[in-house]
């Protein structure tokens, strides 16, 4: 399924690859978000794939403090 933020439309695809360039291409590594977007490819540009990293971080800290409710486990009747 694909999800949708200011950075366009992202593929299950996309976030798999978009995973596997960012260990490849660390927070030290020049031109990080150029190589991450080519990477990618797809037509992300630099500023898509950051923008995507800086939604991912903020969800991660709303989750982390406490903020985001957790589902409740769906209960299942054994009829």
């Amino acid at each position: 399924m694909a999800s949708m933020s200011a950075s366009g439309s992202w593929s299950a695809k996309d976030n798999k690859a978009f995973e596997r360039a960012l260990a490849v291409f660390d927070k030290d590594t020049p031109d990080r978000w150029s190589n991450v977007a080519q990477a990618i490819g797809g037509g992300k540009t630099p500023e898509d794939v950051k923008r995507h990293y800086e939604l991912l971080l903020r969800d991660i800290r709303h989750i982390e403090s406490g903020q985001d409710e957790k589902p409740e486990a769906p209960v299942t009747k054994w009829c």
